[in-house]
């Protein structure tokens, strides 16, 4: 089985810290790099369920950055973004949310992030 490759190339990047969430937060928002959270709980079986569906939605979208929080081990991110139920999908343009779902709903979740990259200028290198 490839899941241990897979781990390795993953494209998602997992929060551990409300300092880490600010960085690449801040960073995302400094390059004009739109942003995709998937807050999780590992004791939830539709976020653990959603898990790999992220994995292949950050390799479709290459100028998008995915952050992953399990808001067990980061409440202080899960509060301030007032999150409150698993799964919730957050995508954020220029540090703010624009968008919000809560639930597995992959189709749902493939729709909005197209529409909120369309809706992103590109990055002119």
């Amino acid at each position: 089985m490839e899941g241990q490759e897979q781990q390795s190339k993953s494209r998602v990047v997992k929060i551990d810290s409300a300092q880490t969430w600010d960085s690449y937060v801040n960073q995302a928002t400094n390059e004009g790099c739109p942003v995709v959270v998937h807050f999780s709980a590992s004791w939830c079986m539709p976020s653990v369920a959603m898990n790999p569906i992220f994995e292949e939605l950050a390799s479709s979208y290459p100028d998008v950055l995915f952050l992953t929080v399990d808001v067990d081990d980061v409440k202080e991110v899960a509060s301030r973004m007032e999150v409150k139920a698993m799964p919730t999908f957050l995508l954020i343009k220029n540090g703010a949310p624009v968008d919000k779902l809560v639930g597995a709903n992959p189709d749902e979740i493939r729709k909005r992030i197209d529409f909120f990259v369309q809706s992103t200028p590109a990055h002119i290198a």
